[in-house]
């Protein structure tokens, strides 16, 4: 069993505050198909389409055969850590407050060499290893080493640990816990090693199914907050925003229909109070208190979470209104995760299929259980993901969309 990390003592006012530093972001636009991959928990290099050559880092050409005929692909995250070393000395601020730093060389079975952060739990070389393509916290991709046998993860790292957001030891606001993915969220985080779990819900008054569980949980804490009034987001912000390591909103308003069968706009202003404005609420509360502690080591605020739906890629008919919320949601987040980025706050999207709930009856399986959908949320925070698809459905729809989307929206149209 691990042991959690310190806390760290109550700030000076009287010291200067540290500012964030983030690890280098310069890259050439020919390995932004690295960044691609990783923010999709992808480890994909360059292929030669014409002699077969996997090349390492990026170029503009094949290193032996010199065709621009260049496509990114996956390739097999096993490998051998050929050479390791650490850095006492760097002119990077990020690594400069950071030294000694392990790093390696490692030959993956595809052939192509890398360069690597090394988990202080991977032998010397020579030794097998797996490596990990992930975002850092300037939301560029990194390659990390760790060991073949066994779950060591990047947290494991007291170093490496400020690189991810696993959420073993961390502080963590989930900001509905009445629904089914709401409390399947919060049981997954509480298995994966949190210190503490703020759980808000609206209409306080009255206890929800689950209430009296989840009170019973020692992690727990249930909180009011209400993402449709400014005042009660405001005084949680004030409450525990300073606290608050991820961010995870569940919070959500799904009915079904489109424009003709529902007369009045009444749903879809609650549809957008919520799933938009909530959001934006949110962001304006929690955000800057968040940014502002990008830089309190290994216990900084380092990721916020926003449960979309597939559906803000391309409009599904049968829940019209709903997807127009998804999609301005959707908008807003990519917003949040620019304003966010120089603090090294993760933001994360998440865009499931149909989930396994009362409003998505008439959806033919397969659809999403909320256990995996919770999962897959643990999944991205721990591997440092930044757009995540659970589910067949996602994944498809998501493949199709970015294949053609016009050919998608044409699609949906024909068979709603």
């Amino acid at each position: 069993m691990s042991t959690p990390l310190p806390r760290p003592r109550r700030k000076n006012p009287i010291l200067r505050t540290r500012l964030p530093t983030l690890p280098p972001g310069m890259r050439s636009r020919f390995a932004l198909g690295l960044t691609a991959a990783a923010a999709r928990g992808r480890l994909e290099l360059q292929h030669c389409s014409d002699c077969g050559a996997v090349q390492y880092p990026a170029r503009e050409a094949c290193h032996r055969c010199l065709s621009d005929r260049l496509a990114w692909r996956p390739v097999a995250d096993a490998g051998e850590l050929i050479a390791d070393t650490r850095i006492h000395v760097s002119q990077e601020l990020f690594f400069r407050e950071r030294v000694p730093w392990r790093m390696g060389l490692v030959r993956l079975d595809c052939g192509a060499n890398v360069i690597a952060h090394v988990h202080r739990d991977c032998p010397a070389a020579p030794t097998r290893v797996r490596v990990l393509n992930a975002l850092d916290r300037a939301g560029q991709a990194v390659l990390t080493a760790l060991p073949e046998e066994g779950d060591a993860t990047m947290a494991d790292d007291p170093q490496l640990r400020e690189l991810t957001c696993d959420p073993r030891d961390r502080r963590i606001l989930v900001t509905d816990g009445k629904t089914a993915v709401g409390q399947a969220v919060i049981d997954r985080l509480v298995e994966a090693g949190a210190e503490i779990v703020w759980v808000g819900y609206s209409e306080p008054w009255k206890k929800f199914p689950g209430f009296d569980r989840l009170e019973s949980i020692p992690q727990v804490t249930l909180m009011p907050l209400d993402v449709t009034d400014p005042v009660s987001v405001r005084e949680l912000a004030r409450e525990i925003g300073f606290k608050t390591d991820i961010l995870v909103n569940t919070a959500e308003y799904h009915r079904a229909y489109g424009i003709a069968q529902r007369a009045g706009t009444e749903v879809a202003r609650a549809e957008m109070d919520v799933n938009y404005f909530g959001l934006l609420r949110l962001a304006q509360e929690f955000g800057p208190v968040m940014r502002g502690r990008g830089a309190d080591g290994q216990n900084s605020a380092v990721a916020w979470v926003n449960l979309l739906s597939i559906f803000a890629l391309a409009n599904y008919p049968p829940h019209g209104t709903f997807s127009a919320s998804k999609a301005a949601a959707h908008s807003l987040a990519q917003c949040l995760r620019a304003e966010m980025q120089p603090a090294g706050v993760r933001v994360i999207n998440v865009f499931p299929g149909p989930i396994d709930d009362e409003w998505n009856q008439l959806i033919l399986p397969p659809k999403l259980a909320p256990a995996a959908l919770a999962a897959a949320i643990v999944k991205a925070l721990r591997e440092s993901v930044e757009d995540v698809y659970p589910g067949d459905i996602a994944q498809d729809w998501f493949a199709r969309w970015r294949d053609n989307p016009k050919a998608l929206e044409r699609e949906l149209v024909a068979n709603p």
